[in-house]
């Protein structure tokens, strides 16, 4: 039977202010690298960080299928379009414009909320004491891809753009807001597809699996998205409607070292994970993890959908053979293989949370450092950015899946986890920002990157205060 994990020690803020350190650094990062994958270390930083907070004596592995599968639920999110709906609150055809405002961000609100929703759904399906098995995992995600193809139909169509005939609920680049516009992109949106997709997911948690805390993890997900894209985009909007404001004074001299996107990001992914920490703390009676978690995939099983998965995954991502990467890139399509395989599996929850992640966060630091601008020979480019970073995440795989045999608490996996995690993608991301370093010249990227060593800092704070709280209960046992 699942126990209840006790908590009481854990104060509301510090779940607040670290998960939101977690989210603001990971989504900041995930400017840089896009899409699915990049989201995905939002789920890893965030969900690692809360259940360090909460629930460090539970099972290991039971806490690393709840991490790991956060951390690809958070990516489904992102197949959905959303720089045309940032457009419509700020672009200077739509300035002054209220209606294209309220519009934009309602648009926001609602990728927001379903991008979200799906992380703190599967962080809690993971932490709530029911059992999903792999074969329950697979039949429920080919339904959700086929609800997500229904929704598209019945949302997202017609998407006619020669014609100029798009759906009736559009949240991207409109005629309706830019009527003169003669070279208009608009892109088609798959949000319809997700939201039912992700409605329903919830709804067969809730009512079927009776998985309380799944449900309100979900619901909580979501109000950290809608809360959380739009006010990072109000900063942002601001800016772009009231250029006289920075035209003279401190606004003047700082406005040019300013990356207002970045800062969008960064702000969403901090009030997200600030949310999903409030509402994990305030439903922290329900965690409740099994002592022991049962294995069904055999090993050759494992290591075979990895590879699928990770060949799958670089087509998706590099191109090296279109025609997959077009079918893989869908966040539902992505999810598949490794939500059915963490359910049953015990090296695939670890490997997806390290290496998995880091590989296309690599391969994308190395092909703009190296191979788009070349301002870095490729021999020891690879060697820095990604040999390095992948061996690093690789060994702590391997190292933690084979200990997870012997039970351990998930405590000493998440402190590492957590540590590794967040160093490696800092330093690849500071590399990706060109080592903007406070003691030189400031660019655009200095702020963002001094905000991502706050957020570093204070997860690594959290790393030495559990350290110190390991120590103390190993003394008290001796």
């Amino acid at each position: 039977m699942p126990h209840k994990e006790q908590s009481s020690s854990t104060a509301p803020w510090q779940c607040v202010l670290l998960a939101g350190m977690a989210g603001g650094l990971a989504w900041g990062i995930r400017g840089q690298y896009g899409h699915e994958t990049g989201a995905m270390l939002s789920g890893l930083l965030v969900g690692s960080t809360l259940t360090l907070l909460l629930c460090p004596q539970a099972n290991a592995l039971a806490v690393a299928r709840a991490v790991a599968w956060s951390t690809v639920a958070i990516g489904i999110g992102g197949s959905m379009t959303y720089a045309q709906t940032v457009g419509l609150t700020q672009n200077t055809p739509v300035v002054g414009n209220w209606a294209a405002l309220r519009w934009g961000m309602l648009g926001l609100a609602v990728k927001g909320g379903i991008w979200i929703g799906f992380g703190g759904l599967l962080l809690g399906m993971g932490l709530g004491g029911i059992r999903y098995r792999a074969r329950e995992m697979l039949l429920v995600m080919l339904g959700l891809i086929g609800l997500s193809l229904l929704g598209m139909w019945l949302v997202n169509e017609p998407f006619r753009p020669a014609q100029k005939i798009l759906p009736p609920v559009y949240f991207s680049a409109d005629w309706h807001w830019e009527p003169t516009a003669e070279k208009l992109k608009p892109r088609r949106e798959d949000w319809g597809g997700l939201l039912l997709a992700l409605v329903t997911f919830m709804v067969y948690a809730r009512v079927v699996r009776r998985d309380v805390l799944a449900w309100r993890m979900g619901l909580w997900g979501m109000l950290g998205g809608i809360i959380g894209f739009p006010l990072g985009q109000s900063a942002q909007a601001f800016h772009a409607w009231n250029p006289n404001l920075f035209q003279q004074g401190l606004l003047a001299r700082v406005d040019p070292i300013i990356n207002w996107w970045n800062f969008m990001e960064t702000t969403f992914g901090t009030v997200m994970g600030a949310t999903l920490g409030l509402g994990l703390w305030l439903n922290r009676h329900r965690i409740a993890i099994p002592a022991s978690v049962p294995v069904t995939l055999s090993r050759p099983v494992e290591w075979a959908l990895i590879c699928v998965h990770i060949f799958l995954l670089l087509c998706a991502e590099f191109d090296l053979v279109p025609r997959l990467g077009w079918i893989y890139d869908p966040g539902l399509f992505l999810a598949l293989i490794p939500l059915v395989a963490i359910a049953g599996g015990r090296v695939w929850p670890y490997w997806l949370m390290f290496p998995i992640l880091i590989i296309p966060i690599a391969g994308k630091t190395l092909r703009n450092l190296g191979y788009e601008n070349h301002l870095i020979p490729l021999d020891p480019g690879w060697m820095l950015y990604v040999i390095l970073p992948v061996l690093a995440m690789t060994t702590t795989a391997i190292k933690f899946s084979c200990e997870s045999r012997q039970r351990d608490a998930a405590r000493p996996f998440l402190r590492s986890g957590l540590l590794l995690a967040t160093w490696v993608a800092f330093g690849l991301n500071f590399a990706f920002f060109r080592y903007p370093w406070p003691w030189t010249e400031w660019t655009f990227r200095t702020p963002n990157a001094l905000v991502f060593l706050v957020y570093a800092l204070g997860l690594t704070g959290l790393w030495a205060t559990t350290g110190e709280q390991l120590r103390d209960e190993s003394n008290k046992e001796k």
